[in-house]
């Protein structure tokens, strides 16, 4: 969540009034920073009354006190007293209700934009780099879906009839495709330093809160009776680890990465990238994780992004990187990188891992602090994730990229010692 103090001033404020706007127009969103405006002054006040109220009540306690040393009737400052205590508690009772459901709706606020992100929709996305070249159009290509069909790498029938649409079943060289995948990802990040971790993919309400999931998206998740949530992303469990932790600035930065299935329930606009495993519900991520300081969070950002980046050089996907505009970022995102694979059978650029800065938001949501020096105040850590990579849309451009006019596919040399073959197919005639 953002400050709470920045609604206890005026120009703190303003200022962020005027870079929520970045995200675009929404007059609900308006409505609620004016709310929890009016809030923040009402909460001031009752703690005001409060403790204007016990500094009565504290000196009338003294004139008991002096009245009974005297030998003197104190009875009447003893009843004042007693109505002084009760106001008092009430408005102490009001104050902490007050806070709890300002902290409460504080919540729904998404983060600030970052000074260096542009106001704009989708539209103003900006490409700041990218790397290879995206092979020439060619009648022989085919989507992924005809590809891994023909091939016996996807089942889509039985898939349906398993679960539903929108959950994959990779079948045959399909699933060792997939598997090798993930294993090459994990050992990539393990080999740039990051801590490999491999936790729940079920979490409780306070994880799923703590990263910005809750309340706002709900809906969009997958929950149990017992009120556990199935992980949409493994930034979840691996952002929550150090909650309500006090780190030391010699810890930081810490990289965690990590495997998780990942589930959701919006899988884009109804009848759009339906086709295949464009858009599912359940999908495989590799993820990396960042806990560092504020004056490292910057730096931090284009590090994680370019081991992100490093996954697709290797496996030799040309890809792209987007800056997102305000009004395409996250709920909880500060700043964000889309980085974008050619999947020439589809002759599109598919996101492939979205690597964002949080600045401080979910770290007051879960309270992940770090003193800075012995004995110096703690404050909060900022911390980053990114997909490395989102597993579905990998797949894809694997196999649409490395398609050969024969039918076949050919396995990215990374892959082959865990595949146990360079090739796919030839398919048969």
């Amino acid at each position: 969540m953002i400050d709470p103090r920045t609604f206890r001033d005026a120009a703190a404020y303003a200022a962020a009034r005027e870079r929520l706007a970045r995200r675009g127009d929404n007059p609900a969103l308006v409505a609620l920073l004016e709310s929890l405006r009016a809030d923040a002054e009402r909460r001031r006040a009752l703690i005001g009354e409060g403790e204007a109220l016990k500094a009565e009540q504290n000196a009338k306690s003294k004139l008991v006190g002096e009245k009974k040393k005297q030998g003197e009737d104190a009875s009447a400052l003893l009843a004042e007293l007693g109505e002084l205590s009760r106001r008092a508690g009430e408005a102490q009772a009001a104050a902490a209700a007050a806070d709890e459901a300002f902290r409460a709706r504080l919540l729904e606020v998404p983060n600030l934009p970052a000074d260096d992100v542009i106001a704009g929709d989708v539209t103003q996305n900006v490409v700041v780099r990218s790397w290879g070249t995206p092979p020439a159009a060619e009648p022989w290509r085919k989507p992924h879906w005809e590809l891994a069909a023909r091939l016996g790498l996807l089942d889509f029938d039985r898939a349906v009839k398993l679960a539903g649409s929108g959950f994959p079943l990779y079948v045959g060289l399909g699933a060792r495709l997939e598997r090798a995948l993930i294993t090459y990802l994990l050992r990539l990040q393990a080999d740039a330093g990051y801590t490999e971790v491999s936790p729940p993919f079920m979490v409780n309400r306070a994880t799923m809160t703590g990263t910005g999931q809750l309340p706002k998206f709900e809906d969009d998740l997958y929950r149990t009776d017992d009120d556990l949530f199935l992980v949409p992303t493994a930034e979840v469990p691996v952002t929550n680890l150090h909650r309500d932790e006090i780190l030391t600035a010699e810890e930081l930065p810490k990289r965690y990465v990590a495997y998780t299935p990942c589930w959701r329930r919006e899988a884009g606009a109804a009848g759009a990238d339906t086709r295949g495993i464009l858009r599912v519900h359940q999908f495989d991520k590799v993820e990396i994780v960042w806990f560092t300081t504020p004056e490292q969070s910057d730096a931090a950002h284009e590090s994680l992004t370019a081991h992100a980046e490093l996954a697709l050089q290797r496996l030799g996907l040309p890809y792209r990187v987007l800056k997102l505009a305000a009004g395409d970022l996250g709920f909880a995102n500060h700043r964000t990188y889309d980085l974008e694979a050619w999947a020439p059978g589809v002759g599109k650029w598919l996101e492939v891992s979205s690597c964002s800065s949080y600045a401080d938001y979910q770290a007051r949501r879960m309270d992940i602090r770090y003193r800075p020096a012995k004995g110096a105040k703690p404050e909060h850590v900022h911390t980053l994730n990114g997909s490395a990579l989102g597993l579905a849309r990998t797949f894809i451009a694997v196999l649409e990229h490395y398609q050969q006019p024969d039918g076949s596919v050919r396995v990215p040399e990374v892959l082959v010692p865990l595949m146990g073959v360079d090739r796919i197919g030839p398919a048969p005639a």
